[in-house]
């Protein structure tokens, strides 16, 4: 078998919600999702979802060439544009030929990816996360009560705006999920919202009120000092690691023991997060994968010894996208369909439009003021 060719399909996910953070909201609660198809001269197709706007660039590397030799190709993308550099959105398209990659070799091997990577149980642990700032209390509540009724004992909101109305929100989350745990797992998102030292306020006052499980990306995702700092002077974990390109982006916060759980974002590809788990797991690390449409590193996640615990931002999948996996009882349940268990309904995706989420409200925009605050409430 060889790779012969690709096609781009460009679905929506229909959030049935306003979605954001602290730096910016898409009030349609409509979002596109790119999506690869992967040809090879026997038929098979393999697919993979996230952006791969640089493709071109880097199918050279892979054309005519055996999709099985999956770590080999991943290298082999990599060191075709190693001049002109890897990281950001060559990194994303590289992410997703890795994922169409993985589709391939376990569609071959006519089994699920959880199981030809190695997985007992095709069971994934997660946590509830909505994307969930731009909602007021009822709209927000409701959303959680749907993720409890899942099974869900452990979510993470969206802050870093205002430390009071985040300790409100956090504290009313947590009383939905009491239905399932007399302690759910409480987290908080600010997405590099923050400097150190009022990072470790905001925490401190937070901490005072509640216990709280992590903070999530509290300075630039590259401050491996800043984070060490902050985690020095918290009780709750740190977490971060998800817009990181690489494993050398990873290194500085091993090595200033910077984090507590490391995390890698999904549309970066299965390959991705495999090294990163290693390198955790030699660092005696967990690992989050943040969470993504179709959840497709979950398949990765089942494999692995130092899995945390999965994000999972919502209850559905994009429009056009069958998806072979269940929110259930907490986590995410993966089926028996080969490869990553996607079908794409072409002629569904054919009628739609979509809109932009990097519009100029969108939360992919950063705050002219992000960081730039001593307080405990960022200025709005």
């Amino acid at each position: 078998m060889k790779i012969t060719g690709w096609r781009s399909l460009r679905t929506i996910h229909r959030w049935q919600r306003p979605i954001g953070d602290v730096n910016g909201k898409v009030t349609s609660g409509i979002t596109e999702v790119p999506v690869l198809i992967l040809e090879t001269d026997e038929g098979v197709s393999g697919i993979g979802v996230g952006g791969h706007a640089d493709i071109q660039r880097i199918f050279p590397a892979i054309e005519g060439e055996d999709p099985c030799a999956v770590t080999a190709l991943y290298d082999r993308m990599q060191a075709w544009v190693f001049k002109s550099g890897h990281a950001g959105s060559v990194f994303g398209a590289i992410g997703v030929v890795d994922m169409a990659l993985w589709d391939l070799k376990a569609k071959m091997a006519e089994q699920p990816l959880w199981k030809m990577l190695g997985a007992r149980d095709p069971f994934v642990s997660g946590y509830a996360s909505g994307l969930d700032y731009p909602l007021d209390d009822p709209a927000l509540v409701a959303l959680h009560q749907r993720y409890a009724e899942r099974g869900f004992s452990a979510f993470k909101l969206k802050g870093g705006l205002d430390t009071e109305d985040d300790l409100r929100r956090l504290q009313k989350i947590k009383e939905v999920y009491q239905r399932n745990s007399t302690s759910p797992a409480v987290m908080i998102d600010v997405n590099e919202s923050m400097n150190a030292k009022q990072a470790v306020r905001y925490v401190k006052e937070l901490e005072r009120h509640l216990d709280l499980t992590w903070i999530e990306e509290p300075v630039r995702r590259w401050d491996a000092e800043g984070h060490a700092l902050i985690r020095s002077a918290v009780n709750c974990a740190v977490a971060t690691g998800e817009n990181l390109t690489g494993l050398e982006q990873f290194m500085p916060l091993f090595q200033k023991q910077a984090l507590d759980v490391a995390q890698t974002g999904m549309c970066w590809g299965i390959s991705h997060f495999l090294r990163v788990a290693n390198l955790a797991h030699a660092h005696g690390v967990p690992i989050s994968p943040v969470g993504y449409n179709a959840n497709p590193v979950a398949h990765a996640a089942a494999a692995i010894p130092n899995h945390f615990s999965c994000e999972v931002q919502d209850l559905g999948f994009p429009e056009g996208l069958v998806v072979d996996q269940q929110i259930v009882n907490g986590g995410i349940l993966l089926g028996n369909a080969p490869g990553l268990g996607i079908r794409i309904d072409e002629s569904k995706i054919a009628e739609l439009a979509s809109e932009g989420w990097n519009s100029p409200q969108g939360p992919h925009v950063r705050s002219p003021r992000a960081g730039l605050s001593l307080t405990t409430c960022a200025n709005k």
